[in-house]
């Protein structure tokens, strides 16, 4: 289970009655469970609203996909992002935040996540690249990415990016309600594993909806039976980055954004924002 904590974070408001949530919940906390707390048990109607925000966020990684190709360059990819976002009433969770500059972050090949947008940065045919999109519509965070392999490129590229996606769904089948985020990682890594790659360590999954980041932290490795108790109401990304060599990783000091292999080999990313329910988990970015 996941680790004891003597202050509780599952708290009923004083003069509510404990419903059998609340009851099941607080008997996993007193047996040492690390539990979420009340408040990333989102009601109804923010799940309506992270959904609505997803349907705007699929819809712009859609168009990017019809129009990703050799030749152009990853600023024409945000043109395309910023466009579709503003004109559908919607806002780039990205834009800004933290001193971010573009609407969507671009990764190619060795990088990781969080590559800048660029003029000067062209894509060319066996490139693959990450493509990794949040949306803000009326509050609520909807956040996804995909892979896109422009023309064709070496069947080991072609196999880490198939891998990779199929660690995302993996993740989500080991995802179970009353399960614990540690089952996600341990699913993730032992596919990833099993065809030599291996499982960014230093980045991770986290909660989303009303913010950007929320609990919990997803990580992409790890033990079963360890990390926060999974419970129906909680909203999160699993966004495994699987690596052809190495795990490690570093931040080009040139902007402090763009995270790059440390051995400079490809890496591959997919995404969803994700609805635990009583059954399993729910794609919100489909």
């Amino acid at each position: 289970m996941g680790m004891f904590n003597n202050r509780k974070r599952w708290r009923v408001p004083a003069g509510v009655e404990p419903t059998e949530l609340d009851r099941k919940v607080m008997a996993f906390e007193s047996r040492g469970a690390l539990v979420p707390k009340r408040s990333l048990i989102r009601t109804p109607e923010e799940i309506e609203g992270i959904r609505k925000s997803g349907v705007i966020n699929t819809a712009i990684l859609d168009l990017v996909g019809e129009k990703i190709h050799a030749g152009m360059s990853t600023l024409e990819i945000d043109e395309i992002v910023y466009n579709y976002t503003i004109e559908h009433g919607a806002t780039p969770a990205t834009l800004g935040y933290e001193g971010y500059p573009k609407s969507v972050c671009t990764s190619i090949n060795e990088v990781v996540c969080h590559g800048i947008p660029s003029a000067k940065e062209i894509l060319r045919e066996g490139d693959i690249i990450n493509v990794d999109c949040t949306t803000i519509l009326d509050g609520f965070y909807a956040d996804a990415s995909r892979m896109f392999v422009i023309g064709k490129t070496s069947p080991q590229k072609q196999k880490l990016v198939d891998v990779a996606k199929e660690c995302l769904e993996i993740g989500m089948e080991a995802a179970k309600p009353f399960g614990f985020v540690g089952d996600i990682g341990n699913a993730i890594q032992q596919h990833a594993h099993k065809f030599g790659f291996s499982v960014v360590r230093d980045l991770c999954g986290h909660g989303v909806g009303i913010k950007f980041h929320d609990d919990p932290e997803v990580l992409h490795y790890g033990r079963k039976g360890t990390g926060m108790l999974l419970v129906p109401g909680m909203v999160f990304t699993i966004e495994p980055m699987i690596n052809m060599g190495t795990w490690k990783v570093f931040i080009d000091s040139a902007d402090g954004w763009t995270v790059i292999t440390e051995d400079e080999l490809p890496s591959a990313q997919w995404e969803h924002t994700f609805l635990m329910t009583e059954t399993g988990l729910e794609i919100l970015t489909h």
